[in-house]
């Protein structure tokens, strides 16, 4: 089975909102192979990049486009591929958007050998498939601590047992924070998970702050708060917080979760449209346990990254996956079988691959031309 040519379908919904809301636009990622088998993968990043780096024309060695990396490939050694992509984009690449769009062909490829050999995705990992997997709804904060209330309430309504608010207002006073946590878990009620993702707000010693007067709540970690960039400010926080710290959506390669990992971060958390695609994620996931971490995948796209987090969460045992709930189409519509919400779980997808299937109609409608 060898690979005869990658699309890249940038699908982008009207009226775009400067909001942390990554349903709006999105690159879905087809190789085709000479046997008729499509293989379907999703990049959650600049999609007007990434679409130029799969299809960028042959140039310089390693300076080319994956279409033109990858074409003639034959699909059998997932890593070896994942590695052919990575040394022949590292002029431009090794991290960044590069990364990002490689992501997107190697979600593909997992669906395609699953496909090919007639395995879920969560078997080519080494697991076995479960019935479902435990969500969390994954909510941005409301303008107001009432709005937060209400959101928390719809959470619990579906069926919910944890809910994670962050952004919008949150970061900028620490009574109006206060206000609006105290109203999410009143909501929730003490016993269902509550995370907080701080945006990437603060200083180490602002978090740490933040961190003691979060800890009455119970809350299961403290998301993102500070820059992705301040790794030093991590290995200082992450020592003293009375809380958990997470932090990894927006890092990519094991280089950078190893650098998380040795900082003292307690919760991992790769996006398998963003870090390098499923043969990151199953390196981190093995790290993790070897060194006593919990990793639970950032997923705020599209079912396609949905059904990519579920399998990998089947495969090494993972007890938690992001629930997206916003109303966009990219997420609501697009995955033609979208995994459901039950009783609060996941259910994960049993036919080959990744098991879902694209509506065709939703891509023409939504497609940038």
């Amino acid at each position: 089975m060898r690979i005869t040519d990658i699309e890249a379908l940038h699908l982008r919904i009207p009226g775009i909102e400067e909001i942390a809301d990554g349903t709006q636009d999105v690159l879905v990622v087809r190789v085709h192979t000479d046997t008729g088998l499509v293989g379907i993968g999703e990049v959650t990043s600049q999609s007007y990049v990434c679409k130029a780096i799969v299809e960028a024309p042959r140039s310089a060695e390693r300076r080319h486009g994956l279409r033109e990396i990858m074409i003639g490939q034959e699909v059998v050694d997932l890593p070896a591929l994942w590695q052919r992509m990575y040394y022949h984009t590292n002029r431009y690449g090794r991290r960044g958007a590069a990364i990002h769009a490689i992501s997107g062909v190697d979600i593909a490829l997992w669906d395609l050998l699953g496909k090919a050999q007639g395995k879920s995705v969560c078997e080519l990992l080494g697991g076995r498939r479960r019935d479902s997997i435990r969500a969390y709804a994954s909510l941005l904060f409301g303008d107001t601590p009432q709005q937060t209330a209400d959101l928390a309430s719809a959470s619990v309504a579906q069926g919910l047992t944890a809910a994670k608010f962050g952004w919008g207002p949150f970061g900028a006073d620490a009574d109006n924070d206060l206000r609006h946590v105290e109203a999410a878990r009143e909501r929730l009620g003490n016993e269902r998970d509550l995370m907080v993702d701080a945006g990437c707000k603060w200083d180490a010693e602002t978090a740490l702050e933040r961190a003691h007067l979060l800890a009455p709540f119970d809350i299961r970690w403290l998301e993102e708060p500070l820059s992705q960039d301040d790794r030093q400010g991590y290995g200082t926080l992450c020592q003293q917080s009375p809380v958990p710290i997470a932090a990894g959506e927006g890092d990519v390669t094991m280089h950078d979760f190893l650098d998380l990992i040795d900082r003292g971060v307690h919760v991992v958390q790769p996006d398998v449209a963003f870090c390098g695609g499923l043969s990151v994620c199953a390196d981190v996931s093995r790290i993790c346990q070897e060194r006593q971490r919990r990793c639970v995948p950032h997923c705020f796209s599209t079912g396609i990254n949905l059904a990519a987090s579920l399998h990998w969460m089947s495969a090494t045992d993972g007890d938690l996956v992001e629930y997206c709930l916003r109303p966009s189409p990219l997420m609501r519509k697009l995955v033609a079988n979208l995994p459901p919400l039950v009783d609060g779980q996941v259910p994960v997808p049993d036919g080959p691959g990744l098991g879902i299937e694209l509506d065709e109609a939703i891509v023409q409608e939504f497609q940038v031309r």
